[in-house]
C-alpha cells in the first residue's frame, strides 16, 4: 500500500526523509517498529482509557489526540502494512464512589453508591445507567474531533467472557500479584488488600474485603460481607469479580494484547506495577510514554475536583481545535500552563506552521507540527494579498488589535479592514479566516479589552510619535507593510533612546532600532506590552486611521476612553 498523500511533496520524498524524521511521534512510533520486527506480528492495537464517572475533558483529548499521531507515523513508517488498530476503553464496571456535583438529580445517584456505573441509574433520564450516559459523551466527544477508534466497555469485556482467561490466569499467579502490589501500600492498606474486588449477589457493590480463600480448580474465591459476615464463594468469572485498577490494567494489556498506551507522569509507578503484573502473567506490557501533566495560570497541578484550569470547552470557544491539537503536540514531556493567555500564541503559532509547510523539504514537513496534527495532509494556508500583490499572513494577535483600536466586537468591523486591504476576501473564499476572526472578537471581549493598560507617553515619546505621524503622512495610502516597516526603523534611528550599537550591522551612521520603539508604540496606542509586526498592522488598519490612532493617543483620548469604559464595568 502506498504512504498516506502530502501535497505538493510526494509519497517518494516523504519517504526518502523518513529515517531522519526525529519529531517524537515517530520517535514513539520506532519503538513499535521494533516490537514488530522481534515479534513478527501482523497488527498493533493502541489503547488509551477514560474513567467514565466523569466527562470527557481536555485531558482526554490529549491522550488521543497524541496516541492517534503515533499510529499515523507508525503507519507511514511501515507503509501501512501493519494493521493498526485504537481501543478507546471505559472502565465502566468500577464502583462509584462518590456522586458528582455537577449532575441532576444527585441524591438519586447517591443512593447506588458502590455499584458499577452501568448499574448506577441515569440521573440525565436518557440512558440505561450514568455509565452507559458518560460513554455516550465520551464517543460523541471523540466523534466531534474525527478520531479513528473502536470503544470498548469494562462491562461488556467482562460478562461477556472476553477476560474469563485471563482473570483466570490472574487467579493462577494471585501470589505473584500480591508480591508484586502488597510493598506499594502502607501496612493497613496491605493487610486487607486484594487484587480481586467481588461484587456482591444481593447488593451489586463492588466489595472492596480481604479474601479468605482461593481455588484455582474452581476459579472461586471467598470473602465475607463486613456488615453480615454471611460468607460467599463467587466466580472470578462473568463479571462476578472485577479488579482492583492497577491489576485491572496490567490484565487487560495482557488480554487484549495492548502494544501502546501512554500514561501521564504521576502514573509512573502505576506503569511499573502493572508491567511487572503482566509479566508475571507470561505476557509482554506494551510501549508507552510518560507526558507531562498541565499546570493552571498559579502553576498549580490542573485537578477536575479543584476545576482549575481550562476546559476543552472554553478552548474551543475562542480557538480551533487544530490549535488545541498543536498545544498537545508540543513539547508532551514538559509541563505546561493551560490558561487563557497561552491561547492567542498557540493559534499564531499553528497559523505560522501551517503557512510555512508549502515552502518546506520533506525532512522539514516531517518535523512541522501541522503535518502529524493532519495525519500528513495539512490544508493550504489562507493568503491574503493587497496592492501590488503583497501578501499578508493574518494573525490571532493583529485581529485582536484590529478589535482594539477599532473598539468593536463586530466581526464585520473587522472584516472591513481585511476587504480594505485585499478586496477579494471573503468569509466564503477564506472558511478559516472567518472563524478566526469570530474566535478574534471574543477572545477581545471577555479578555483582551477589560485587561488593556494605555501608557501616557513623556516628552521624547511625544515627539517620536509626532515624528512618525509626519513620516507616515508622507506615505502613499497603498503602501506595503515592508514599506510601512521600513519607515518604522527609519524614525526611531533618529532617536538616542532608540538607537542599538549592538544590533546587528549597526553603525554610527545607520544605527539599529531597539525593541523599546516597538514596545513603546504597543503600550501607548494598544495598551499592550506587545503586538503584531507593526508594519503589517499599520498596513491593515491604513496609514490615515493609524495617523489618528496617534492623534487620540497623544490627547489623551485613548486613556480617557478606557477609563471610561473600565469604570462603566
Amino acid at each position: 500500500m502506498s504512504l498516506p498523500a502530502t501535497p505538493a511533496a510526494g509519497a517518494a520524498s516523504i519517504a526518502g526523509a523518513l529515517g531522519q524524521a526525529n519529531a517524537w511521534p515517530f520517535e514513539e512510533a520506532r519503538k513499535l517498529v521494533a516490537r514488530v520486527e522481534a515479534t513478527g506480528q501482523t497488527g498493533v492495537l493502541f489503547e488509551t482509557g477514560y474513567g467514565p464517572s466523569g466527562l470527557p475533558h481536555i485531558g482526554t483529548f490529549g491522550e488521543v489526540a497524541r496516541t492517534s499521531m503515533v499510529r499515523h507515523a507508525f503507519q507511514v513508517l511501515t507503509q501501512d502494512k501493519i494493521k493498526t488498530r485504537l481501543i478507546a476503553f471505559s472502565d465502566d464496571m468500577d464502583g462509584l464512589r462518590k456522586a458528582p456535583d455537577n449532575i441532576p438529580n444527585k441524591e438519586l445517584v447517591a443512593a447506588h453508591l458502590g455499584k458499577p456505573l452501568t448499574e448506577v441509574p441515569d440521573p440525565f433520564g436518557t440512558h440505561a445507567s450514568f455509565g452507559a450516559h458518560n460513554n455516550a459523551r465520551l464517543r460523541a466527544f471523540l466523534d466531534q474531533f474525527g478520531f479513528d477508534y473502536e470503544f470498548a466497555s469494562a462491562t461488556d469485556y467482562y460478562k461477556s467472557g472476553r477476560f474469563d482467561a485471563a482473570l483466570l490466569q490472574m487467579l493462577a499467579h494471585y501470589d505473584e500479584v500480591m508480591a508484586i502490589m502488597l510493598p506499594s501500600f502502607r501496612e493497613e492498606r496491605a493487610a486487607t488488600y486484594s487484587p480481586f474486588l467481588p461484587v456482591h449477589p444481593r447488593t451489586g457493590i463492588v466489595m472492596q474485603v480481604p479474601i479468605e480463600a482461593i481455588d484455582t480448580s474452581t476459579g472461586t474465591l471467598k470473602w465475607r460481607d463486613r456488615d453480615t459476615q454471611e460468607r460467599f464463594e463467587t466466580p472470578v468469572t462473568g463479571g462476578a469479580c472485577k479488579l482492583q485498577w492497577k491489576p485491572d490494567w496490567a490484565m487487560r494489556w495482557h488480554a487484549l494484547k495492548v502494544d501502546y498506551e501512554m500514561a501521564g507522569k504521576d502514573l509512573i509507578e502505576s506503569v511499573k506495577l502493572s508491567g511487572a503484573i503482566v509479566r508475571a502473567l507470561g505476557g509482554t506490557p506494551p510501549e508507552g510514554f510518560n507526558y507531562e501533566l498541565f499546570l493552571d495560570e498559579k502553576g498549580q497541578k490542573i485537578s477536575k475536583s479543584k476545576g482549575n484550569g481550562l476546559t476543552i470547552e472554553e478552548w474551543l470557544t475562542y480557538a480551533s481545535p487544530e490549535s488545541l491539537t498543536l498545544f498537545m503536540y508540543q513539547k508532551p514531556s514538559a509541563a505546561k500552563r493551560l490558561y487563557f493567555d497561552v491561547i492567542p500564541r498557540t493559534v499564531d503559532d499553528y497559523l505560522s506552521f501551517l503557512d510555512a509547510y508549502p515552502r518546506q523539504e520533506a525532512k522539514e514537513r516531517l518535523g512541522n507540527p501541522v503535518w502529524h496534527i493532519h495525519s500528513g495532509a495539512p490544508p493550504e494556508p489562507e493568503i491574503l494579498r493587497g496592492a501590488g500583490n503583497q501578501s499578508t499572513a493574518i494573525t490571532f494577535g493583529m485581529l485582536l488589535n484590529l478589535a482594539a483600536v477599532a473598539n468593536s466586537e463586530d466581526p464585520q468591523v473587522l472584516w472591513g479592514f481585511l476587504r480594505r486591504y485585499a478586496p477579494d476576501v471573503s468569509p466564503l473564499a477564506h472558511p478559516r479566516l472567518d472563524q478566526l476572526v469570530a474566535y478574534a472578537v471574543r477572545y477581545y471581549r471577555d479578555f483582551v479589552r477589560p485587561a488593556k493598560s494605555f501608557h501616557e507617553p513623556d516628552e521624547i515619546e511625544r515627539a517620536a510619535l509626532a515624528n512618525l505621524s509626519a513620516a507616515l503622512a508622507a506615505l502613499p495610502a497603498d503602501a506595503s507593510a515592508e514599506t510601512i516597516q521600513s519607515t518604522l526603523y527609519d524614525v526611531a534611528r533618529k532617536i538616542p533612546r532608540y538607537q542599538d550599537m549592538k544590533a546587528k550591522g549597526a553603525t554610527v551612521e545607520r544605527p539599529g532600532v531597539s525593541n523599546d520603539w516597538f514596545t513603546m508604540l504597543y503600550r501607548v496606542l494598544l495598551g499592550e506590552s506587545r503586538g503584531p509586526r507593526f508594519g503589517s498592522f499599520v498596513a491593515l488598519y491604513g496609514i490615515t486611521e493609524t495617523r489618528q490612532l496617534i492623534t487620540d493617543a497623544l490627547s489623551g483620548d485613548l486613556l480617557r476612553k478606557h477609563a471610561e469604559f473600565l469604570r462603566l464595568g
